[in-house]
């Protein structure tokens, strides 16, 4: 009876238990479809709510962006800004870079950044002050006066004064410092008036005398006691002190061959420079003996920019290059001499002006240049379009030589009592050398004469012209802003005698001479101008030379350098002269 009560009573506690777990299981069922299946729709429209405010507010700082930049235009520009390491390939070696003996494209680069100048030129190639501030001349054309700028100081902060500018020309004109300035200084004295003026007086009138005033001034504080016939040898020269836009920082050596080697030179801006602190933070110079090297090391990109080559090296994109082609004023001529040979006979040089097409020749050269026309450059003070060589006329050329005696061969080429019309005409040899040459020899072999080409390497040319050891002689002579040619064309410049025989025609004619040194005695331009023409109407009968164009100096970059413009430039490191003013960061900055 108690086994049955039992078991009564625990089925009914296991029916309660039933009971109350489906009861349970119903009220878990219907909070579920309460609070989850019954939300999932409200859910699902929070969530298109949430993704729509969300897509707004990136529609919204989208527009305020493009808003901000297209605002941006009217109160930011991209725009070149100071700082940067520049480096600038050169080829050729470093010596030296004191001025009074820097002879090299490597040297006169250093010398030009690292020393100030009495004065320099500005971008239309007009004569200004560096450290001077001025000058003047007495009634006489012999006594200069040139007037300091204020507050001059060296790199090391010593004062520069008269006493520096008087010492670096008294160095230079005294012969054991071996200057190879000296002999365009001798019969000047020089002579400190106070701090800030120096006198130059002059053994004759000279208009041109302003335009020599370019060379770097050394210290005084440190040079005055080295004796002269030390200087060029003095440890100042390699690691030197002066007061141009750029401090010499380091000099670094490389290569164990002299085909290898380079010499790699840092310079820092100079904050005490007269003409404003450079804006660029480094400037290197890394000077390359092989030209291979320098172009290979261009290429690879470890160089903001090259000087020294003819045209853009090969397999290299030139519309990624910025290429800034600068006309020098000087003249690429073919020298006739005058004074031996074939080439004694005027007609014969007349003929050869005649029977060469210049305008074909330059337009071949692949860049644009100014040609030549006469011995003073187009647009230079005295130029006369009246007196411009004789013009292209090869039938005209022909006519020439006959007249004159020179009889046309089976063989092609002319005689005259048994000698053939022949004679050697030496070059540099470089691209532009070879192709000028060979245009000439066709052109000229056509009239019957034999050209005969020589060319030669820097080393055996320099000799060659040194001895005028040629009958014809292309080359490159350089003529400044002033008109003052008298060393190229006077006679007294072919003799041997001479400290620069740079007579290569070894033209003499006292109509010639009488008219170059009364021009260059005469301060007055239009008198000047005068006095030239007996001389430029010599020069075109007597044609001593052929004029051909005016050389360019090409400078290859692989960015903009912002401040530096193409234009007229007189040496190769007048490219230089605003190096203050050169930027080549960019960022955008507030107009």
């Amino acid at each position: 009876m108690t086994v049955h009560i039992t078991k009564q009573h625990l089925r009914r506690q296991i029916l309660k238990g039933r009971a109350q777990v489906d009861s349970i299981s119903k009220k878990a069922g219907r909070n579920i479809d309460r609070n989850l299946v019954n939300r999932l729709e409200r859910l699902l429209q929070i969530k298109l709510f949430l993704i729509s405010w969300i897509m707004l507010i990136v529609l919204l700082s989208g527009a305020v962006l493009s808003q901000t930049y297209g605002l941006g235009n009217y109160y930011l520009k991209f725009s070149s800004v100071p700082g940067g390491i520049y480096s600038e390939g050169i080829l050729g070696d470093f010596t030296t870079a004191n001025p009074i003996y820097a002879a090299n494209p490597v040297d006169d680069t250093l010398a030009k950044l690292v020393f100030g100048s009495l004065f320099t030129y500005n971008a239309n190639n007009q004569l200004v002050g560096d450290l001077a501030s001025n000058w003047t001349v007495d009634s006489t054309g012999r006594v200069y006066t040139v007037t300091l700028k204020p507050h001059l100081t060296w790199q090391d902060g010593k004062p520069l004064t008269a006493s520096d500018v008087v010492f670096t020309y008294k160095t230079i004109q005294n012969p054991d410092a071996q200057s190879d300035l000296n002999s365009s200084w001798q019969d000047v004295s020089v002579s400190e008036v106070n701090p800030l003026t120096v006198k130059f007086t002059l053994g004759n009138p000279l208009s041109s005398f302003p335009y020599s005033l370019t060379t770097g001034i050394i210290p005084q504080h440190i040079l005055g006691n080295v004796p002269p016939s030390e200087l060029r040898s003095n440890s100042f020269n390699t690691d030197t002190i002066g007061s141009g836009p750029f401090i010499w920082k380091s000099l670094e050596v490389a290569g164990d061959t002299p085909l290898t080697r380079e010499e790699q030179i840092v310079l820092t801006p100079n904050p005490r420079y007269v003409g404003g602190e450079p804006k660029i933070s480094e400037f290197i110079i890394r000077a390359f003996h092989n030209k291979t090297n320098l172009i290979n090391v261009f290429k690879s990109g470890n160089l903001s920019a090259v000087s020294g080559l003819n045209s853009i090296p090969s397999g290299m994109d030139s519309s990624a290059l910025y290429s800034y082609s600068m006309p020098l004023t000087a003249a690429e001529m073919v020298f006739f001499k005058t004074s031996a040979g074939v080439l004694a006979d005027q007609y014969v040089r007349q003929a050869l002006v005649q029977g060469a097409d210049v305008n074909k020749i330059i337009n071949g050269l692949g860049y644009p240049v100014i040609p030549v026309r006469e011995p003073l450059l187009f647009g230079q003070l005295g130029y006369n379009p009246a007196y411009v060589q004789l013009g292209y006329n090869k039938a005209a050329a022909a006519r020439e030589l006959t007249q004159d005696g020179w009889i046309m061969g089976k063989n092609g080429i002319r005689y005259k009592n048994g000698l053939p019309l022949s004679f050697g005409l030496y070059a540099p040899d470089t691209k532009d050398s070879r192709y000028i040459t060979t245009q000439l020899s066709n052109e000229w072999k056509s009239l019957g004469v034999n050209t005969q080409v020589l060319l030669q390497s820097a080393l055996d040319l320099q000799d060659t012209v040194s001895l005028h050891n040629y009958d014809a002689l292309l080359y490159g002579i350089s003529i400044g802003v002033d008109p003052d040619v008298f060393v190229y064309w006077d006679s007294t410049q072919a003799n041997p005698s001479s400290p620069t025989r740079l007579n290569f025609s070894e033209f003499k004619s006292a109509t010639a001479d009488e008219a170059l040194e009364g021009a260059r005695t005469r301060s007055n331009p239009a008198l000047r101008a005068v006095k030239y023409q007996p001389f430029l109407k010599v020069w075109q009968q007597q044609a001593p030379a052929l004029g051909l164009y005016q050389p360019r100096f090409l400078y290859i970059s692989r960015d903009k350098i912002y401040g530096l413009n193409e234009h007229k430039i007189n040496t190769l490191t007048d490219i230089y002269n605003n190096v203050q003013n050169w930027e080549i960061d960019t960022a955008w900055v507030k107009g």
